[in-house]
């Protein structure tokens, strides 16, 4: 569960960072969920930023809940065109 303490947090951090991942034309093809996965497995955070001719009918807030769905991560902000994403890291098992 996410606290709002932790989307102002997660917020902050990526307020002055560029968008990693742009969605194009293609939309939410396989190979864009696939690289969100990846980076979300990485960073735990990530902002993408939506290009208008990947929106057509499409508000931002339902491609990015598409987007946050298909990678189950957590929707933690949609600002324009731009919006973040946040998924807790899988700890390996072993360490404690």
């Amino acid at each position: 569960m996410i606290t709002p303490k932790m989307k102002r947090r997660i917020k902050r951090e990526l307020s002055g960072e560029k968008p990693t991942i742009w969605i194009g034309k293609e939309g939410t093809a396989p190979q864009t969920i696939n690289e969100v996965s990846r980076q979300l497995e990485k960073r735990e955070m990530v902002k993408i930023k939506i290009l208008k001719t990947a929106l057509k009918d499409e508000e931002a807030k339902t491609l990015a809940a598409k987007v946050a769905q298909q990678t189950e991560s957590t929707l933690i902000d949609v600002r324009g065109h731009t919006f973040l994403l946040y998924k807790r890291r899988k700890r390996k098992s072993g360490f404690h």
